[in-house]
């Protein structure tokens, strides 16, 4: 991602970048931010863990370079910790479901677990 956007955590903020704009969905990650990913392939025992805007941004990358469409379904925001449901469509129709778990600090993601399913 070539252009770095200036933004603390909102929902509004959520929002535009998960529907749309990378840039501002990786500008609210911290520089030593870690996500970690639970799935079919990354069963709770071994989730994928990315470290730092790097890792993200490149797994943030290969997600948007895909034909689908994001949308945040629900947010919730208390003090430093927030959670959010996300929902995608592929052009094809498979559907996907995340949910999310943030803490925060100074208005920036430091870690992040998300627990995702899709159609099969």
């Amino acid at each position: 991602m070539s252009t770095v956007v200036s933004s603390a955590f909102g929902a509004e903020v959520l929002r535009r970048g998960i529907e749309g704009n990378p840039d501002t969905l990786l500008a609210l990650y911290a520089d030593d931010a870690e996500l970690r990913v639970v799935d079919r392939n990354s069963q709770p025992s071994r989730p994928m863990v990315l470290h730092g805007r790097d890792e993200i941004s490149a797994m943030l990358d290969d997600i948007y370079s895909r034909d689908m469409t994001h949308k945040l379904e629900n947010c919730v925001i208390q003090g430093d910790r927030a959670a959010f449901t996300e929902s995608c469509q592929y052009a094809d129709g498979v559907r996907v479901l995340a949910e999310s778990m943030v803490s925060l600090r100074d208005g920036k993601i430091v870690e992040q677990t998300v627990v995702q399913a899709w159609d099969e």
